[in-house]
């Protein structure tokens, strides 16, 4: 299937908010819905993906009329870290708690643990009533890192590899790859940004990382000629620059940053991304007008982008 579509489901950082006046954007945490060459792929899953799980498990039971008979949830979700606006959500996607769904999910790993004893820590156990074990659906959590690759190929599960093991003809035209690089301008133990490549068309999605005086000469490398980027764009300049209370060193950067980055690497398309919860519509429209253009973009819930 010959897709590479984009869906915002929470554009917000830090907090979710649910105002009247922030309906324009939305008010949900991380979380975009990328469907792409016949898989599901989640990126981060923040409150947002809430809204999606609860969509899916409508197309679940409409698409049979016994368990049977109904196609299975298949999905893969990639968490760039593991701060609560980006996982908040994840124990109320309603697939998981289906038998039938089949569920890969892939992070970084910090200190000595693996990614599902952090997950299990932080949602489950003492936060949630259930227990990660006593989730319903076939639930596999990966630790990933810059030395490796995610290949999807057509009908299959995602395969987790080596960078230095990729040999000529392992990808071929219809496999969707991902591969990532850990940024550490976010405290405390940085990010993985990451990559989506299909049929020589990509995005990368770059949120929650603080740019560098010049730019980050390693996100350049990594993104550059990318058709679509989606930023971390939390501040606006005058609020990371006060005076009182500077917003400077707290992983995030501002509308500014994310137009140099984009410059920097010559992006197709700029996406705004991961907005201050404080910020309602009337504010978000103002720095609209200051910096969104054909080519970079605010994001909002429910936006879609086709990149073919």
């Amino acid at each position: 299937m010959s897709e590479f579509k984009v869906k915002f489901r929470g554009v917000r950082g830090s907090y979710p908010v649910a105002k009247s006046d922030y309906l324009k954007y939305g008010g949900n945490t991380a979380c975009i819905e990328v469907n792409v060459g016949g898989h599901l792929i989640i990126l981060d899953s923040g409150t947002g993906i809430i809204e999606l799980g609860n969509e899916l498990m409508q197309r679940y039971i409409e698409s049979g009329t016994t368990i049977t008979d109904r196609t299975p949830v298949k999905a893969t979700i990639l968490l760039s870290h593991i701060h609560l606006d980006h996982i908040q959500g994840f124990t109320f996607f309603k697939p998981l708690h289906l038998a039938s769904t089949r569920v890969n999910l892939f992070g970084g790993v910090n200190y000595n643990e693996t990614l599902q004893e952090e997950l299990s820590h932080i949602l489950f156990t003492k936060s949630f009533p259930l227990d990660l074990g006593d989730i319903a659906a076939n639930l596999r959590i990966n630790n990933v890192g810059e030395a490796n690759y995610i290949i999807f190929k057509p009908d299959q599960e995602p395969l987790l590899k080596r960078v230095d093991e990729l040999v000529e003809g392992d990808c071929e035209k219809d496999d969707v790859i991902v591969t990532c690089y850990k940024s550490y301008a976010h405290p405390q133990n940085g990010v993985l940004v990451y990559k989506i490549t299909y049929q020589g068309k990509s995005l990368v999605y770059a949120t929650d990382k603080e740019s560098y005086p010049g730019g980050d000469k390693k996100l350049v490398k990594f993104a550059k000629g990318c058709d679509l980027l989606i930023h971390d764009s939390q501040y606006a300049t005058e609020d990371y620059l006060n005076i009182y209370v500077p917003k400077q060193g707290f992983g995030h950067s501002t509308f500014e940053m994310a137009l140099e980055v984009k410059n920097q690497i010559n992006a197709k398309k700029l996406v705004f991304f991961h907005y201050e919860p404080t910020y309602n519509d009337e504010r978000l429209d103002a720095l609209s007008e200051m910096y969104a253009s054909s080519d970079a973009i605010m994001s909002k819930e429910g936006l879609e982008i086709s990149l073919l």
